[in-house]
């Protein structure tokens, strides 16, 4: 059987030179490559330097701040509408500051933006030469707050129901333990053991968040046979009841040996399969490919496709699949899963994408690159 892939010579790349730092710059580079926005002004109080980071932040543009006063130039207030550079007077103020602290400052419009500042002087106690001031976008971190406070609030109501009912069913237990059967204890133990395990694999998928926002995810990379893997799944699902020809394995050979974290990857694999069993319909075929590699270098890589019959998900969701929260219908669940696969495949390198199968139901192709050992290759 004919491998699937192309090959993909090295490609030739030129250095690139960064661009000299521009004269009086303070930080040693062309402010314009700078990630925040950078205003500078002389010892008279008038703009010398105005990064493209400064332009975007505050909408004006370079050419109109150049020359003018700071505070013409730069109008921010504080929270209470008081002009901030007359009321933090950075040339007539105290000599002994070197530096205003970060703070949050409105642009005219009201556009919240945070603000530090740097008194730069000859020596101690002598008049300002020149003010240093940073800006930087509330927006990220804003965007970054909301989505905490979202995954708290999902947190403290997915763990809320579980909790009470191990606890109704404990205390239930503790206080009239011998008016109940041996069958209605078992019940009673079984679903506090479901709702224990139900809270660890939440606090786990929180372990996992924090790691892919951090960068942090580990991997434990060692021969992983792909095609076992997916056998395993669907053993466990046909051996809880699940008809057998309700899944459809097809792999072709031969695929190219893949060096992963089996853990990470079973849990990929895990729930894939579970959003395909539980909001899909028909048949769940799971296709194991050789392909082109994701990474550059490699020729060859492992693509798994997992695909359903059911009513598949809507064209104006397909970029919010991977986000957190998402969910694809009200039955249960996080929304945070696919989220952590989407980390754990970038983690290893791969790609991840999401789409509708033949069959009309959705489709998730993951590929992945054989990330082989140095010493084996």
């Amino acid at each position: 059987m004919r491998v699937a892939g192309r090959s993909t010579a090295p490609k030739e790349r030129h250095a690139e030179r960064a661009p000299a730092p521009r004269p009086g710059d303070p930080t040693g580079l062309d402010a314009d490559q700078l990630p925040d926005g950078l205003v500078v002004a002389d010892e008279s109080g008038r703009v010398v330097r105005f990064n493209a980071a400064a332009e975007r932040i505050t909408a004006v543009r370079a050419a109109d701040a150049l020359g003018q006063p700071l505070e013409k130039a730069l109008p921010l207030e504080d929270l209470e509408g008081r002009r901030w550079w007359q009321l933090t007077d950075p040339y007539g103020g105290l000599a002994i500051r070197t530096r205003q602290p970060e703070r949050n400052l409105l642009l005219p419009g009201g556009r919240e933006v945070l603000v530090s500042a740097r008194f730069v002087r000859d020596e101690p106690l002598s008049p300002v030469r020149s003010l240093v001031v940073a800006l930087r976008d509330t927006e990220a971190r804003r965007r970054t707050e909301r989505s905490h406070a979202e995954l708290i609030a999902t947190v403290a109501h997915e763990l809320r129901s579980p909790l009470t009912s191990v606890k109704g069913f404990t205390a239930t237990l503790l206080a009239k333990w011998e008016r109940f059967t041996d069958d209605q204890k078992r019940l009673m133990l079984e679903t506090v053991d479901a709702d224990a395990d139900r809270v660890t694999r939440l606090i786990a998928e929180l372990l996992d968040i924090s790691r892919i926002d951090s960068g942090r995810l580990e991997l434990r990379r060692q021969p992983v046979d792909i095609g076992a893997a997916v056998g395993r799944h669907i053993q466990a699902y046909v051996a809880a009841g699940q008809r057998a020809d309700r899944f459809l394995l097809r792999l072709e050979q031969p695929l190219p040996a893949l060096w992963a974290d089996p853990d990470k990857i079973d849990q990929v694999l895990s729930n894939l399969l579970e959003n395909a069993v539980r909001h899909g319909e028909g048949t769940v075929t799971i296709d194991v490919t050789p392909t082109a590699s994701p990474r550059e270098g490699e020729e060859t890589g492992t693509s798994v496709t997992v695909s359903d019959e059911g009513p598949g998900i809507p064209e104006e969701s397909m970029n919010r699949v991977f986000t957190r929260f998402w969910r694809g219908s009200k039955r249960g669940g996080t929304g945070l899963g696919l989220y952590i696969v989407k980390g754990i495949v970038e983690a290893h390198g791969g790609t991840i994408t999401v789409g509708r199968a033949a069959g009309g139901g959705a489709e998730f192709r993951f590929t992945l690159p054989v990330a082989a050992p140095a010493y084996l290759a």
